[in-house]
């Protein structure tokens, strides 16, 4: 089985549907069947690198609302993501572009540590108040998995990897995906947004209940119509 996500590391659901869905496999009887391929998506691909205000100023321009509804919006959601066991730090999130992150996570998975990278692209970002799209940084959490630093730093300095992203992305959009997390299972089921877990489990226990082969049972049956267990239709005399 196979899932693919659609997601942003500057997307709070993001990283909730992120928690969810390991809650969800973690719980599926097949898990060590089940392939995850993360896939980029940027919310915002204009976003500059550095932004002079906060996610609470971005939120009123964005939405025509005020910075007091921002920042209850935003304690909402603290608190949802709290209950999944993550801390969103909004206060001191830095708002940054998340293309170099995208192409981070590509260069990791050649060292099979993608899923790695983007659990710690998720915490720099909503928990460590780091610049994501800082070279420095992003190799620095390249290290944490193992990767070479320099090797990390040199991929960054250079244009690897940006085919691959815009790639993705505009897969995603010939997929009709316009919002993020989306999830794809066998190329099938989709599933948009941050559902609860079981969603999560029952879609892939769905499919894989589906694409199993029937089973065949043997007959004991002593009727002459019925041979090895499939009946035919008997000879006239």
């Amino acid at each position: 089985m196979q899932v693919e996500i659609w997601s942003d590391f500057a997307c709070p659901f993001c990283y909730i549907g992120k928690r969810r869905f390991e809650q969800a496999l973690a719980g599926f009887a097949h898990r060590d069947q089940v392939e995850v391929i993360y896939r980029s998506f940027e919310l915002d691909r204009h976003a500059p690198k550095s932004v002079p205000h906060d996610v609470y100023d971005m939120l009123s321009s964005r939405y025509g609302m005020s910075r007091q509804e921002a920042i209850a919006m935003n304690e909402q959601m603290r608190r949802q993501a709290a209950a999944d066991g993550l801390d969103f730090q909004f206060d001191s999130l830095v708002l940054t572009n998340t293309f170099d992150a995208h192409r981070l996570r590509l260069f990791a998975e050649k060292y099979g540590h993608g899923a790695a990278v983007s659990e710690l692209l998720f915490r720099a970002y909503f928990t460590e108040s780091k610049n994501i799209s800082d070279h420095n940084i992003l190799a620095d959490i390249a290290a944490a998995v193992g990767i070479d630093r320099e090797e990390a730093m040199s991929v960054l300095a250079s244009d690897q990897f940006a085919d691959s992203v815009r790639t993705e992305e505009e897969n995603g959009s010939r997929m009709g995906i316009r919002g993020v997390p989306y999830y794809v299972i066998n190329s099938k089921h989709a599933i948009s947004g941050a559902q609860a877990s079981g969603v999560y489990l029952n879609a892939m226990q769905q499919l894989w209940d589906a694409e199993q082969p029937p089973q065949v049972v043997e007959s004991t049956s002593d009727d002459e119509a019925c041979l090895d267990g499939t009946c035919v239709v008997p000879n006239k005399p």
